[in-house]
């Protein structure tokens, strides 16, 4: 009966940290969204597509101390099949996180368009594409869909590759933010101009189904692309790091034991000083 108790109650703890990783990757990806999207659309005349870039990478930056320590803060598909091929994620997970992500997204973008519609002039999603991604008439230099293509798998590849790499077990403890956030807005840079930069399925998914048309029609390549680049970026990790030990992206997103301990320590002392 006891044994019986016990494995019930480590099933019910792990349910709930699973929650709290899917509520954790929701949250983040609507940041993600709504930071990134929002600026495209609300502010995208006035900061141009270098604020956007930045937009973007401060958004990522700021989720992944916020909820990185929770779920990895992977807010995006891609980056959750990368690293489940690299053998740091738990296949178990994979659904809820990208469900979760794509509910975030989905909402983000809502909540986007509401905003948009509260202009003088109001906003329409399906004219002005809130933001989504596309290819031909759709890129905002008139790209085709194969330099489209070719540019979603690249800068896909180059996301998911820091992530693996800046999360590894032998990468400097407390700096992975910066990495990915850094090479997220360098991404955005050089993409913006021809797809409006997706590397993120959830990302592209959000918007597109509120403008409809074109945007839904062209989604194909926002999921297939990306998931490819994830696919290499984890081949060649693992052809080229080979590392020791693995650990997983919320872990390495993590503080240091000893420095928690310290930081509990110094808590204590400020509440109770001698």
């Amino acid at each position: 009966m006891r044994d019986r108790n016990t494995k019930a109650s480590r099933t019910a703890a792990a349910g709930g940290e699973a929650i709290q990783k899917y509520l954790a990757e929701a949250v983040g990806t609507f940041v993600l969204v709504l930071g990134g999207v929002g600026a495209a659309v609300l502010a995208g005349d006035r900061i141009g597509f270098l604020g956007v870039a930045f937009a973007f990478g401060l958004s990522l930056l700021a989720m992944v101390y916020t909820v990185g320590p929770i779920s990895g803060c992977h807010v995006n598909p891609a980056v959750t099949v990368g690293l489940l091929m690299a053998g740091k994620f738990d296949k178990r997970h994979l659904a809820g996180y990208v469900v979760a992500q794509c509910v975030g997204a989905i909402v983000a973008a809502g909540v986007v368009l509401l905003i948009a519609k509260g202009a003088p002039g109001g906003y329409s999603a399906g004219a002005e594409g809130l933001g989504s991604n596309g290819y031909g008439a759709a890129s905002p230099e008139g790209y085709g869909g194969g330099a489209a293509f070719l540019t979603e798998v690249a800068l896909t590849f180059l996301l998911v590759l820091t992530v693996l790499g800046a999360t590894d077990s032998r990468a400097p403890v407390g700096f992975a933010g910066l990495a990915i956030g850094l090479v997220l807005t360098l991404i955005h840079l050089v993409g913006i101009p021809i797809t409006n930069t997706s590397v993120n399925p959830a990302r592209s998914l959000g918007p597109a189904l509120f403008a409809g048309g074109e945007a839904l029609r062209q989604l194909w390549l926002f999921i297939v692309a990306p998931l490819l680049g994830a696919a290499f970026a984890s081949a060649v990790y693992r052809l080229v790091a080979r590392p020791a030990a693995q650990i997983t992206a919320a872990r390495a997103e993590q503080a240091l034991d000893e420095e928690r301990r310290e930081r509990v320590t110094g808590r204590r002392d400020v509440e109770h000083p001698v």
